[in-house]
């Protein structure tokens, strides 16, 4: 089977991809542009294998998205290439309009195009995957969980700008017949992350003994959800979901960000002792603004319907996400200097 995956130079996708070629022994095309945050080494290893090719280009740019796809012709598109990154969509919005919505559109043009070619039995198989994000739906209360029927109420540029491809996505289903599946996963962590998020951030300042800012009280609540699962998700889908369905994708495991940056401090302390503990550079920072106050995600559906389920506990998870980041101090270099300059450390 052949899966295309945008952005599979990511975070989410390099996972993907790696789960799909070594678990899976499917073929993968990677339709990256490499911006910023994709790193070369996260699938390095896969350079001269005769299952993998990555093709260099935007996916706002529709002649490029017909091209490619005529010319690799995949079973499913796995579509995770976005602008992620809340800061900076309240810093920059536009990247996220461009790339969010209008690579969205875009991309779904191209596969539009390319499904009305495919011969009958591949139409039937041939699945659109939009990859979104549990922040679509807004906060959460204290108690509660985001469902495949949740309203939509995005605060943030970043969150609203994914917000408006889902509905794009659907729209394509029920105009045209494009068979698209929606996920929403809660948030990701684990190996190859830009160390601009949470965890990334947390471990590289710790070890360097830089502050570790947290917004505001730190008692936003996260569920956490390892990136590993999230990529058996998302090939799960890819093969077995219906059209026009929706999966909630979580990792069961809610936890506030000053108890996670605390416990990844804690494991720290064993693994690689400083004078003091590296508690001591938790930092209180203003909040950011419309910073949403719970996420959680239930992942019934997706459980009963195709029997998913997280394999990984937060603390699992945790000693392996930090191992991995001990271990490849040349992946982290590779990610350039700048890259742990943000405002503060959230969820």
């Amino acid at each position: 089977m052949k899966f295309l995956v945008t952005g599979g130079g990511g975070f989410i996708g390099s996972a993907l991809v790696h789960h799909v070629l070594d678990d899976l022994g499917g073929a993968v095309v990677n339709v990256d542009k490499v911006t910023y945050a994709a790193n070369a080494l996260s699938l390095a290893r896969f350079d001269g294998d005769s299952r993998y090719k990555h093709e260099r280009a935007d996916i706002a740019d529709q002649p490029a998205m017909e091209r490619v796809l005529a010319a690799h012709q995949p079973d499913v598109i796995l579509h995770l290439a976005a602008e992620t990154h809340v800061d900076r969509s309240i810093d920059g919005p536009a990247a996220f309009i461009q790339t969010n919505i209008v690579g969205t559109y875009t991309l779904l043009q191209a596969a539009r195009i390319y499904f009305s070619s495919l011969p009958t039995p591949r139409r039937e198989r041939f699945r659109f995957v939009h990859v979104s994000t549990d922040e679509v739906f807004g906060s959460l209360g204290e108690d509660g969980f985001f469902h495949e029927n949740s309203n939509y109420q995005p605060n943030s540029p970043y969150s609203a700008s994914k917000a408006a491809s889902d509905h794009l996505a659907r729209a394509w289903q029920h105009t045209y017949g494009l068979p698209v599946v929606t996920t929403n996963c809660t948030n990701n962590y684990g190996p190859r992350q830009f160390p601009e998020k949470l965890l990334p951030l947390i471990i590289l300042n710790a070890l360097a003994g830089e502050r570790l800012p947290i917004y505001g009280d730190g008692l936003n609540v996260r569920d956490w959800l390892y990136v590993e699962d999230h990529a058996r998700a998302l090939a799960l889908v890819a093969m077995k979901a219906a059209p026009d369905s929706r999966y909630m994708i979580g990792g069961g495991a809610e936890t506030t960000n000053i108890h996670i940056v605390q416990r990844v401090c804690d494991l720290l302390d064993e693994i690689r002792p400083a004078p003091s503990s590296h508690r001591s550079l938790i930092t209180h920072v203003a909040d950011r603004p419309g910073h949403d106050r719970r996420y959680a995600a239930d992942f019934t559906r997706i459980r009963d319907e195709l029997g998913w389920s997280p394999n990984e506990s937060l603390d699992g998870g945790l000693k392996k996400t930090i191992a991995w980041y001990l271990a490849n101090e040349d992946w982290c270099a590779a990610c350039g200097g700048g890259a742990r300059k943000r405002r503060g450390i959230h969820g």
